[in-house]
């Protein structure tokens, strides 16, 4: 998955971290509430401006750095 047009990046939002389409929704949020047991649907109904492509880029984003971290290690 294509997650660069959904995943942004800004100095000034949330301290540069990853969020969703320049909301103030992390990355990492995301990944918390997955990791504590939330369903995709369970997302989706408490925060109504996501969808379920914001929900897959953020596990492809996090896969790509896993991805690299592997990569650059020695």
């Amino acid at each position: 998955m294509d997650y660069q047009h959904i995943i942004t990046i800004e100095p000034g939002k949330r301290s540069g971290k990853p969020c969703i389409r320049g909301m103030r929704i992390t990355v990492y949020d995301i990944l918390e509430y997955l990791a504590g047991g939330m369903t995709e649907a369970e997302i989706l109904e408490d925060f109504s401006e996501l969808t379920s492509e914001d929900i897959k880029a953020c596990l492809a984003f996090a896969a790509d750095r896993e991805k690299k971290l592997f990569v650059s290690s020695p």
